[in-house]
């Protein structure tokens, strides 16, 4: 087959893909659109044209068994979100937790308590935690049982993974005081943060994760170094993809995301002194930290609460969340702020009681596509264009 009818077969699947516009686009940039014309075929439904592959149970559901990798690979790592394959904290964690949730309380611009303070929950992550918080954002406006001295603030920022957030002094640091400053808040008013962050690309098991867990514990000190008042801070892994092995995010990378904040909060409550949150311990180095809401579920297969990740909850890149997606993750932010123990009594508003139960996460599945596979293409203007919002970095 010649070099030129390769590449073809290459544009005709990202047309496939993407649509016609966006590998025009591309074919402009690259300086070929006289092929255009001949290299471009129909336009085709939108949406992920990958397919389900099992890549895993879910953590939660993993428990004390053994990991296998998508390649069938035997890992020495077992599951549950915390210690010993289960899936809530030691008491001791819980009970400092529950704790410091207590000094939680408004605070005005000096961070001193005041009646007609604030209470900041900000955000840190990609592009996936902005759409997903700027959603549950609109969501806390239609619930009256949520504190009204509570204010939900987006740091998240298409693009910048973890390696975007490492450094003390980054742009997106900036970037949130801005956003504060925006809102008429101060950093002194943050004292509650979720934080959903990735690497980008594929890479060996555990490895990468055990990157992304060092990234992530820098992140949580930077925290700590900005917001002198922050006490709890959440975390989530990646929901599920359907690329595998290459991509922004691919499966089984986005999965094992959930091991890098597992193996972090492990090393907290093991009394690692990088991630100490107890003056009684000596210097404090970061806030509490705990697991928010577990989001990924193994595509169409039922997580034992019934979660599914469908076709469906994808856009056409196969990794970021669609409407339907967004909506799930709303759900699981909503209802663990509603009920965890340690978020409860600041999260709601004084003596509430959520209003209504959220609904369930779980919908049904569309029949599985046929998988198209795809090409790896280095090209700078297919790795920006593919992505809607952002250029991958």
């Amino acid at each position: 087959m010649s070099s030129l009818h390769r590449r073809a077969g290459t544009w005709r699947r990202l047309a496939w893909r993407c649509g016609p516009a966006v590998v025009l686009a591309a074919l402009l940039l690259g300086g070929i659109a006289a092929r255009a014309a001949v290299l471009l075929p129909r336009p085709a439904a939108a949406g992920c044209a990958g397919a389900y592959q099992p890549v895993s149970p879910a953590l939660s559901d993993l428990g004390s068994s053994g990991y296998v990798r998508l390649d069938g690979t035997i890992t020495a790592f077992a599951g549950g979100l915390y210690p010993g394959g289960h899936n809530q904290p030691p008491a001791g964690h819980l009970a400092a937790g529950k704790a410091l949730a207590q000094e939680i309380t408004p605070i005005d611009a000096e961070g001193k308590p005041s009646p007609d303070g604030r209470i900041v929950l900000l955000a840190i992550g990609m592009s996936n935690t902005a759409m997903e918080f700027r959603a549950f954002r609109d969501r806390l406006k239609l619930e009256p049982a949520v504190n009204p001295r509570l204010s939900a603030v987006s740091g998240a920022a298409a693009g910048q993974v973890a390696q975007y957030w490492l450094a003390a002094d980054a742009p997106n640091w900036g970037h949130v005081a801005d956003r504060l400053r925006h809102e008429h808040l101060t950093p002194l008013q943050v004292q509650a943060a979720w934080v959903k962050l990735t690497r980008t690309g594929g890479g060996k098991f555990p490895d990468q994760a055990q990157g992304l867990q060092s990234d992530l514990a820098v992140v949580v000190r930077n925290l700590h170094t900005h917001y002198p008042n922050l006490k709890l801070v959440y975390l989530s892994s990646r929901t599920r993809g359907y690329a595998y092995w290459y991509g922004l995010s691919p499966e089984p990378l986005a999965f094992e995301t959930g091991f890098s904040v597992k193996w972090l909060i492990e090393a907290q409550i093991a009394g690692d002194p990088d991630l100490n949150y107890d003056p009684a311990r000596g210097p404090v180095a970061a806030p509490w930290l705990a697991w928010g809401p577990y989001l990924w579920a193994d595509g169409v297969n039922p997580r034992s609460d019934g979660l599914t990740w469908t076709l469906d909850d994808v856009e056409r890149d196969c990794t970021h969340p669609s409407d339907s997606g967004v909506a799930k993750v709303v759900d699981m932010l909503l209802r663990f702020f509603q009920t965890d123990p340690t978020t409860r009594s600041w999260f709601l508003a004084p003596g509430a009681e959520p209003a209504t139960s959220v609904p369930t996460t779980s919908q049904p599945s569309r029949p599985t596509e046929t998988s198209v596979p795809v090409e790896r293409n280095d090209s700078p203007a297919v790795i920006c264009l593919l992505r809607r919002s952002v250029c991958a970095r």
